[in-house]
């Protein structure tokens, strides 16, 4: 690629005399005291010795390097800025831990910091992130039921839930652990039985989710108490009436605030507005709730007879 110039020389019969300097010409624009004229590298330092002259343009690679040298501060403080901007986003500047209970916030927290999840420094990367929450269960088993820590921004909201304590066995009758309700299983914490379905299963109220119907293979060999808990994401519409009178821009603020009264106690894990309308004089609200729920129920396996069961699933 070869260096070119475009150049305003000024002066009396100067095209005459740059031909007569034996400067090769590629483009000319004649005027009465200057000349428009493009000149490769050698022309131009002929120019420069003897004419006035002003650069409008330059070609080839002396054109990037000069818009390079123009704006290298820009550039530099362009991509630093970049550079910046990345690192940044990539630390953690604030971690909430979300429980009641002092204690348990403070045995989180010792436990973050002693992985490397604290203010200020680098976010963990998803694996990682899992492989903490996972040594952390394992070290808090008798405190802790179960762990989240969600990503907003450069915010880390640790999400916790308390163990509770175990069911004594003298106690308990036969039965099957079953779904209080249809959810989405979170986790399942089984003392004892059969777990017949694991985490992310979708389950209709009266499904069984720990069984104490006990297999060896196909065939049921005896019968015991089921023990454990199970949490699920269930569902909730909630429907909001607000008088017409309140702004457009307020209502869905307005009428969130009086669902998640509505939702107190629960413990909420997202939300969203379906729908809203006008009926007669009152503005609805329909709103979707995502909530972690224990859904834990029981029922009786006393009068199963294994031996009726067994030739069920043999005719079957």
């Amino acid at each position: 690629m070869i260096n070119k110039y475009k150049l305003l020389i000024t002066g009396r019969n100067v095209l005459d005399k740059l031909i007569k300097d034996n400067i090769y010409l590629y483009d000319i624009d004649n005027y009465k005291d200057k000349v428009i004229v493009i000149v490769d590298e050698v022309g131009y330092k002929k120019i420069k010795k003897k004419y006035k002259y002003k650069i409008l343009n330059r070609y080839g690679k002396n054109k990037l390097n000069y818009l390079f040298n123009k704006y290298f501060i820009f550039i530099c403080a362009f991509i630093l800025g970049i550079i910046i901007n990345i690192f940044l986003s990539n630390i953690i500047f604030s971690i909430d831990i979300i429980h009641s209970n002092k204690k348990i916030r403070n045995i989180i927290k010792e436990d973050l910091n002693k992985y490397g999840i604290r203010r200020f420094y680098l976010k963990k990367s998803y694996k990682n992130k899992e492989k903490i929450i996972e040594k952390i269960l394992k070290k808090e088993n008798n405190n802790i039921e179960w762990l989240e820590i969600e990503e907003v921004g450069t915010k880390y909201i640790v999400r916790v839930e308390q163990r509770k304590k175990k069911i004594k066995d003298k106690k308990c009758p036969l039965q099957n652990i079953i779904a209080k309700k249809s959810a989405m299983i979170l986790d399942i914490d089984a003392y004892s039985g059969e777990v017949v379905k694991k985490r992310l299963d979708y389950v209709s109220k009266g499904d069984v989710i720990i069984s104490g119907l006990i297999h060896n293979k196909e065939k049921i060999v005896k019968k015991k108490c089921a023990l454990g808990k199970v949490y699920g994401e269930v569902w909730y519409n909630v429907e909001v009436e607000l008088p017409i009178k309140y702004k457009l821009n307020t209502i869905n603020k307005k009428a969130i605030k009086i669902a998640d009264n509505k939702m107190k106690g629960k413990y909420i894990i997202s939300k969203k507005v379906l729908k809203k309308y006008q009926k007669n004089s009152k503005i609805i609200v329909d709103i979707f709730y995502k909530v972690k729920e224990d859904i834990t129920d029981t029922e009786s396996i006393n009068n199963i007879d294994i031996n009726i069961e067994n030739n069920k699933n043999s005719k079957e």
